[in-house]
C-alpha cells in the first residue's frame, strides 16, 4: 500500500501524560469481531478516530435465506501487568455498543497468560483477582503459593517500598461478547464506541536531529509516515516556543485494522474520518486518497477493501 502522510495542525482537548518519565504507553484496540462465518459479509464500515473518542458503525449482510447465530465479540488488547508495574499504560475503556439501535449487554471474559500458558484457574483457586490491583491478594499468600508463582512467572518479587512484597506478573486478556441473530436475507447495523488507550509523551524526541536522523526516527517514519513536511512543521514548533529543542507534547493513537481482513469477502464500503480538533498541532498517518473534509477532520475511503496494515496516529502539540 502506497504510504500518504498527512501533516496538518489541530488541537487535541487531552491531558499531558504523566508517569516515571513523563510518558504513557498506548494500546491499540480495534473493532468487532465475529466467529468467522461464509453467510456474513461486512457491506460497509464507518469509522471515527480521535484521541478522546473512536466510533465505528458497521453494516453486517446475512446473505443467505437462514438467519445465522454467532458470537460477536471486542478483544481489547492484551494487558501486561508486569509491564504496567513498571510505567503508565492507557488503556480502552467506556465501551458502548448497539445493535439496530437498541443497547447491547456484553458479558466479559478475562483470562491470565504467561508465556502464552493459561493460569487463570490457578489465580482463581488462590483467590487472586486478575487485575493490576493483585498485590494485597499476593502479599496475603503462604511461602509455598508465593514460590510457586514467582517460579511460574506469575508474580514478581519486588522491594522498592522497603519491605519484599509480590506484583503481578501475567497478562490479561480481556473480551467483551455477546450472542447475535442475523435475520435471513437483511442488513444488521452494530455500532460500537469507546475511549482509546491514548498514550503520549511531555516532548517528543523527534525535535532532536540525531534521533529523527537514527533507527528511532526510521521507526517513526515506517509507522506513522513521518515526512519533510511534518518534520518541518515539528521545528516551526519548536522555533515558535524559542527553542530549538523545545519540549512539544506528543500522542500517539492506535486502531486494530487488520481484522477487517479476516472476512470471507473484501470489505464492501469502507471510509475513515480522523478528526484533529482546532488547527495548532501537528499530525501525521498513513494512508491512501487522503482528503480534507473539514478544517479538522481528513477521510479515506475504499471499495471492496482488504486492510493491509493497523492505523497509527501521531500528534505533535506546540508547547502551552
Amino acid at each position: 500500500m502506497k504510504k500518504i502522510a498527512v501533516s496538518i495542525a489541530a488541537a487535541w482537548l487531552v491531558a499531558a501524560p504523566a508517569g516515571a518519565n513523563d510518558s504513557t504507553a498506548e494500546t491499540a484496540a480495534g473493532g468487532l469481531v465475529l466467529t468467522r462465518t461464509d453467510a456474513i459479509d461486512m457491506a460497509s464500515e464507518d469509522l471515527f478516530v480521535s484521541a478522546e473518542e473512536v466510533r465505528v458503525r458497521y453494516v453486517f449482510r446475512n446473505r443467505t435465506a437462514k438467519a445465522v447465530r454467532t458470537i460477536v465479540a471486542f478483544p481489547l488488547p492484551d494487558d501486561n501487568l508486569a509491564e504496567g508495574h513498571y510505567g503508565d499504560v492507557a488503556v480502552p475503556h467506556d465501551f458502548a455498543t448497539t445493535v439496530d439501535g437498541k443497547p447491547v449487554r456484553m458479558a466479559v471474559e478475562r483470562k491470565a497468560f504467561v508465556a502464552g500458558k493459561d493460569h487463570t484457574a490457578l489465580l482463581a483457586a488462590l483467590k487472586v483477582p486478575l487485575s493490576e490491583d493483585a498485590g494485597p491478594a499476593l502479599d496475603r499468600l503462604g511461602k509455598a503459593d508465593r514460590a510457586r508463582l514467582i517460579a511460574l512467572k506469575l508474580a514478581v518479587a519486588d522491594d522498592e517500598r522497603g519491605e519484599p512484597y509480590l506484583a503481578p506478573g501475567w497478562t490479561v486478556k480481556e473480551t467483551y461478547h455477546w450472542e447475535q441473530v442475523f435475520p435471513a436475507g437483511r442488513d444488521l447495523i452494530v455500532e460500537h464506541r469507546y475511549v482509546p488507550g491514548t498514550g503520549g509523551s511531555v516532548g517528543t524526541s523527534l525535535v532532536i536531529p540525531e534521533v529523527r536522523n537514527g533507527a528511532e526516527g526510521a521507526a517513526y517514519a515506517a509507522r506513522y509516515c513521518t515526512d519533510a513536511a511534518f518534520l518541518s512543521g515539528v521545528d516551526r514548533l519548536a522555533r515558535e516556543a524559542g527553542d530549538a529543542a523545545a519540549a512539544l507534547p506528543e500522542y500517539r493513537i492506535g486502531y486494530v485494522l487488520k481484522t477487517g481482513a479476516n472476512w470471507r469477502s473484501p470489505i464492501g464500503r469502507f471510509r475513515l474520518v480522523v478528526d484533529k480538533g482546532a488547527p495548532t498541532n501537528l499530525v501525521s498517518f498513513c494512508g491512501d486518497g487522503v482528503r480534507k473534509i473539514s478544517p479538522t477532520r481528513f477521510e479515506v475511503r475504499h471499495e471492496n477493501w482488504r486492510p493491509e496494515r493497523d492505523l497509527d496516529i501521531l500528534i505533535v502539540a506546540p508547547r502551552s
